[in-house]
């Protein structure tokens, strides 16, 4: 049986769920995939970095309240988080990549990916920017270095409506797409309609998580401007740039222009879309609309997100699901796993590099 070994460069909720999954699950994972996991390196901006590339005993650590970890005085641990020498470096096959990343540039995690691709390494992440705005550049790094590029989680995070249009929709022509892919946006918009004040609603939003200390990227569009860009260079063969991408949020909305439209049968929804022309254009947006009661994205509420393809032999067809989550997003790096396995089956055991500590702090 293949191994790989993994470098968890973030280590928030995502990745340590990722971790557990490996930690409690890992031999029936290995059983049912033909392959097993084990984590060589982790780096998180406050624990530091961790190494040991005879694998790392996940337990303790899990065990370990986030905002008390750290790795320092560990073995093979440092308060530095090292991230360019560990993905660089370390000795691992899969460089998992869940950090925080600004929506203006995609860094870091743009530098995370190419420093891992450069290193002949397999990438996967659930971050959009590099996708949105170096996708077509990294892509093409890494068919030069032979390696995988997997980015399932950045759209609807575990809802794989990427794979969905490469794999399943063979012979279709796909003309356009829309979708709710903001789950806080979405969650707002329904508590406005039952009465709440906008303050309020991103209030209860962030106290149930959904919205982060800071919403603006949720309720201005940013978010998902990044994730049209996303669809609509994968599935419609686009270059689309930010600027490209008419963008709205929600924030100009009041309750008493939701409640109304409610009375008339629509539902305000926060909506992406891109649609490609005849020649061969592609017009992309972010804007909140009234969507009547017929349409497939009307009845998509609380959290949940959903993209509609539209297809010249299907005509609409609507994949739906969980859009955020913990364990839904480490399922989608999963799958980017599987994914890599299954495209490079015959490097399941490559030949690793002695780890070097030239760069060690």
């Amino acid at each position: 049986m293949g191994r790989y070994d993994l470098a968890l460069i973030g280590f928030g909720g995502v990745s340590r769920a990722l971790a557990e999954l490996i930690s409690r699950n890992g031999e029936r994972l290995a059983e049912d995939l033909g392959f097993a996991l084990r984590v060589v390196a982790i780096t998180d901006l406050r624990a530091g970095s961790l190494v040991d590339t005879d694998g790392i005993d996940l337990a303790p650590l899990l065990a370990t309240a986030p905002g008390e970890l750290s790795f320092a005085g560990l073995a093979g641990g440092s308060a530095d988080p090292r991230n360019e020498w560990v993905i660089r470096e370390v000795p691992a096959d899969i460089v998992v990549e869940a950090t925080f990343t600004r929506p203006t540039d995609g860094e870091p995690a743009l530098s995370h990916v190419r420093w891992a691709l450069e290193a002949g390494k397999h990438v996967c992440t659930t971050n959009k920017g590099p996708v949105a705005l170096a996708g077509r550049a990294l892509k093409q790094l890494a068919a030069e270095r032979g390696v995988g590029f997997e980015f399932e989680g950045s759209v609807l995070s575990g809802t794989p409506v990427l794979r969905t249009a490469r794999r399943m929709f063979g012979g279709l022509e796909i003309t356009g797409v829309q979708g709710i892919m903001n789950g806080t946006s979405n969650y707002i918009l329904g508590r406005l309609e039952e009465g709440l004040e906008l303050s309020a609603a991103i209030a209860e939003a962030q106290d149930l998580g959904y919205a982060e200390a800071d919403p603006t990227a949720d309720i201005e569009g940013h978010d998902v401007q990044l994730k049209v860009m996303i669809l609509a260079n994968e599935v419609l063969g686009a270059d689309l740039r930010r600027e490209d991408v008419f963008r709205e949020g929600i924030s100009a909305i009041t309750p008493d222009e939701v409640r109304d439209a409610a009375r008339k049968g629509l539902r305000w929804k926060l909506v992406g879309s891109a649609i490609r022309h005849e020649d061969g254009s592609v017009d992309a947006r972010v804007a909140p609309l009234a969507l009547p009661a017929h349409h497939p994205l009307a009845g998509i509420s609380g959290p949940l997100n959903a993209v509609a393809f539209e297809t010249d032999l299907l005509g609409t067809v609507t994949v739906s699901g969980p859009g955020a989550g913990r364990i839904e997003t480490a399922y989608a790096l999963l799958s980017d796993i599987i994914a890599i396995h299954r495209r490079h089956a015959d490097d399941a055991a490559p030949t690793r590099p002695v780890l070097k500590e030239t760069h060690r702090v």
